[in-house]
């Protein structure tokens, strides 16, 4: 009976987890009466990042500046402003970053190219540890030589033969 209860609040939290980011952030207040308006709103919206959950664009984030940069998004559109004018003037207030998709030029490349360096960093560090690894017994000591094993067997091989006379 219990794993059944944990499985029921497991399911449901799996649904409410999944269906958050449907639900959207934008308040009855914030809509415009033009569909068309609040269509192209909610394009751009969708495709400029929270900059205070910054994974999450300001469509469905319910910061206080994503209300804000949502409703200066209307205010811009309203005032006849087209889609790349709009986004030209967040990146000019706050950086390429404020896309979701910031744009490659040089000036973001840091921003496209920074995972990859990462996980070629981390790739490396666990290659190398995997080397370090392999180079050591079980023991944690260097592994030896096979001069040092071949040297071991026959000391071995001596001593064996020392005790059978």
């Amino acid at each position: 009976m219990r794993g059944v209860n944990f499985l029921r609040i497991l399911l449901a939290t799996l649904i409410l987890a999944l269906s958050a980011p449907l639900v959207g952030a934008v308040e009855p207040d914030e809509v415009l009466k033009d569909p068309v308006l609040e269509a192209r709103a909610r394009v751009i919206s969708a495709n400029v990042r929270c900059l205070v959950c910054q994974n999450e664009s300001i469509d469905t984030s319910n910061a206080d500046l994503a209300r804000d940069l949502r409703i200066l998004i209307r205010k811009k559109l309203v005032e006849g402003l087209t889609n790349q004018q709009i986004y030209d003037f967040l990146v000019a207030r706050y950086g390429a970053f404020v896309l979701l998709r910031p744009p490659f030029k040089p000036e973001t490349w840091l921003l496209w190219l920074a995972p990859f360096g990462i996980i070629v960093l981390g790739g490396g560090g666990i290659l190398a540890m995997l080397v370090r690894m392999r180079k050591r017994n079980a023991n944690g000591a260097p592994r030896l030589s096979p001069e040092e094993e071949r040297a071991i067997e026959q000391l071995i091989k001596d001593e064996a033969g020392g005790m059978e006379a």
